[in-house]
């Protein structure tokens, strides 16, 4: 689909597009405005899959360009990208490109930063990537039914120089609620289930599909990249017989480091790239085991060697550091401080209280804003973004700011900042080694976590749990950089 002619977007898509470039402009560097832009159509429609294997049952589920996940974005860091959404569903839509550092008008946010894209219509993004690393797109209106569907698909922006690896590889994991029939469920937004840990699937695909195994060869190098697309499921994911390095979190390189405890945890949203050195058996298989949840382990895929001797004989190098990425270092001694409390859900006061009245008579969520079930700092903003949201925060232009984000839930919280990366300081009291930054930080019930980061880029910003429940019951607001 790279660098298709454009004859389906609408004037008034233009428009709302080239509102933006001036923006844009100012972000660019001349070099990277001068280069033609990487183009993508990405066209959401209906369509069918065999999300358990070729052998089971077709599912109907809402895609890009046809597959699930959608089609693979691949940019280049620091030049420019032209991506034209056509919506052929019969509901309005938007794009959110999570993670990546671009211009407001670009973020995707109905009504925020962009009118929806109505049926039948298009619009066109425009931006120039500044960092390299592993992303991702997904709607961001009706939100959680859309991704629920299959509305999702992988950005992953090319570093400047080659990484030295046998294989760079995608797992984009989701998991899915199906019935008997192979058909998705319906009820999205179960009040229930949003005051608790949201809708976690009964069935979990690699790539769009359920897999048995995945093929390697002893000897390889592998950079292998991690992006959790479900809509509420946290996996912690064990690779037997290997030894794992994170060598980047959401798109960030980080100090090389071996996951504690052996487990690569990935709130949902979240993206953790790894080199695997393949040192096993040839002809042997070796699981993958996701062991989030108590007593619910199961095996998400296998290594499968194939017969065929090493490709060498040892690794020289333990591991491999990715070049950093142009974030700002926030000034620590002079960063301005602010507090976020996350509030609500079942089993505390703010939850139960708000429990009575919740359900519709078939049980879905009913005047969300009415009835919100979580809060940030004792305000709710239910849904998926809209004109006029008050913000929290409002921030100077290029100020240092440290967040304390406390979460004072019984409930697990991947927060999501949009149009920033954070630098993670302490969890707890305790510092967070190998300078980790993280747009979507996974929070624990009663966690404290401190994070840093410059508010260099203008506008009203989003900061939601992606819980996709959680936001859409309450647990959302609004930065402003100005």
């Amino acid at each position: 689909m790279n660098s298709e002619p454009n004859r389906l977007v609408s004037r008034r898509g233009l428009l709302r597009a080239g509102a933006s470039l001036v923006l844009a402009a100012a972000l660019t560097p001349p070099s990277a405005r001068a280069a033609p832009p990487t183009e993508y159509r990405l066209v959401a429609a209906h369509a069918r899959a065999r999300l358990g294997g070729l052998d089971r049952l077709e599912t109907d589920v809402w895609t890009y360009n046809g597959k699930v996940p959608g089609s693979v974005v691949r940019l280049h860091q620091g030049e420019p990208a032209r991506l034209i959404v056509e919506n052929r569903l019969d509901q309005e839509t938007t794009v959110h490109w999570h993670g990546i550092r671009l211009p407001n008008a670009m973020d995707g946010v109905p009504g925020l930063t962009q009118p929806p894209i109505k049926p039948g219509e298009s619009f066109v993004y425009e931006f120039t990537p500044p960092d390299a690393g592993t992303f991702w797109y997904h709607p961001h209106a009706n939100s959680l039914e859309q991704l629920g569907r299959g509305l999702a698909g992988a950005v992953i922006v090319e570093e400047r120089e080659s990484v030295a690896v046998d294989r760079d590889l995608l797992w984009l994991l989701c998991d899915w609620r199906l019935t008997d029939r192979g058909e998705i469920a319906s009820r999205f937004g179960n009040r229930m289930e949003a005051a608790m840990s949201g809708r976690v699937g009964n069935t979990v695909t690699l790539n769009g599909r359920a897999s048995e195994a995945e093929p390697f060869r002893a000897g390889e190098r592998v950079r292998l990249r991690l992006v959790n697309a479900s809509l509420a499921r946290i996996m912690a994911l064990r690779f037997e017989g290997h030894r794992p390095t994170v060598i980047a979190i959401d798109g960030q390189p980080c100090d090389p480091h071996e996951p504690e405890h052996g487990r690569i945890l990935l709130g949902p949203a979240m993206r953790v790239d790894i080199v695997l050195n393949l040192e096993g058996e040839p002809g042997r298989r070796y699981d993958v085991v996701d062991d989030f949840y108590a007593g619910l382990s199961y095996r998400l895929t296998q290594i499968a060697y194939d017969s065929r001797p090493p490709i060498r004989g040892r690794f020289l190098d333990p591991s491999i550091e990715l070049p950093r990425n142009p974030l700002p270092e926030p000034e620590l001694a002079l960063a301005e401080r602010h507090t976020l409390t996350l509030q609500g859900g079942m089993m505390s006061m703010a939850g139960t209280a708000g429990m009575g009245g919740m359900m519709g008579g078939g049980g879905s969520m009913m005047g969300m804003g009415r009835d919100a079930v979580w809060s940030i700092n004792g305000m709710s903003m239910a849904g998926d973004g809209h004109a006029g949201m008050e913000p929290a925060l409002a921030l100077k232009r290029g100020r240092s700011v440290v967040l304390e984000l406390r979460n004072e839930s019984a409930w697990w919280h991947p927060m999501h900042f949009h149009g920033h990366s954070l630098r993670v300081l302490s969890r707890n009291g305790k510092p967070v080694p190998h300078s980790q930054w993280q747009d979507t930080v996974l929070m624990a019930p009663k966690d404290a976590v401190e994070v840093a980061f410059v508010a260099d880029n203008p506008g009203d910003w989003m900061l939601h749990c992606h819980v996709m429940d959680h936001q859409m019951s309450g647990m959302m607001t609004v930065l402003r950089v100005a």
